[in-house]
């Protein structure tokens, strides 16, 4: 018998929007090289893996050519198809364990609500490279310890931008997170994502880069419960609350496919 996997999309309001996840449960530990064969042959931006590890479940992300250390969407397409399928009681939490220490994941009505590590924006020096390489100009750039942070003038600029990803990809960044206010009254900021460094131009929905998005747009708007978009092509609402040193990370998902690996 082969081994199950779905397809979910995450922070989505319906099929075919937010970003899709392939979740793979599994009854105990797999090799590295067969988990990143499958990450690369579903060639979505992240495939998470699952299994039981004493009273919680281990949990790994890979993108087409990498591991990496955390993964909001993929964490909550995973909490969504353990309960969807059983694995988990509908009132029970969901528990993880990652190479960023402990996750959880609970039900908060219609939402998947995530618990993750905050992480602090710290500025940096602009060598003009990056915002080369994007296309923009920052009123600030930071870093979280992943990703570089940049802030823009505003909205359309967020939604513009036409990276040039070659030359990116020459300047040894991993990733960056490109932010501004938003227009709208009924959302805070809004984001786009791009990580070309682990093989990933530009990701839809990024969970993981709210962990930073929380705490530096909490410091500019003064509280601490706030609305993001992201504002990919496919496009996502993200709800965030700063609690600390840890960040609740709230979307919906919904699977659009499930089949069996025979290998």
């Amino acid at each position: 018998m082969g081994t199950e996997i779905y397809q979910v999309d995450a922070f989505a309001d319906g099929p075919f929007t937010g970003n899709p996840a392939a979740v793979c449960p599994l009854a105990g530990p797999a090799g590295e090289t067969w988990m990143q064969n499958v990450a690369l042959e579903m060639n979505l931006s992240e495939t998470a893996f699952c299994w039981p590890e004493g009273d919680a479940l281990r949990l790994r992300w890979f993108t087409p050519a990498a591991e990496v250390d955390l993964c909001g969407h993929a964490t909550l397409a995973t909490a969504h198809v353990l309960w969807e399928t059983g694995r988990l009681a509908d009132d029970a939490p969901a528990r993880f364990l990652s190479r960023s220490g402990p996750l959880g994941a609970e039900r908060q009505g219609d939402l998947i609500e995530l618990d993750f590590p905050a992480r602090q924006v710290t500025p940096i020096a602009s060598t003009g490279a990056l915002e080369s390489a994007l296309g923009v100009h920052a009123s600030f750039l930071g870093s979280d310890g992943q990703n570089a942070f940049v802030v823009v003038d505003d909205e359309a600029a967020v939604r513009g931008l036409q990276p040039d990803f070659r030359q990116f990809r020459s300047i040894g960044v991993r990733s960056a997170i490109v932010t501004a206010r938003s227009d709208a009254d009924d959302v805070d900021f809004v984001s786009r994502f791009f990580a070309p460094g682990v093989g990933i131009d530009e990701d839809p929905v990024t969970g993981s880069a709210h962990c930073s998005l929380a705490t530096y747009w909490a410091s500019q708007v003064g509280r601490n419960r706030l609305v993001g978009f992201q504002a990919s092509s496919r496009g996502g609402r993200v709800q965030v609350n700063l609690l600390g040193d840890r960040v609740a990370i709230g979307g919906r998902a919904v699977t659009v496919m499930h089949g069996i690996l025979s290998v």
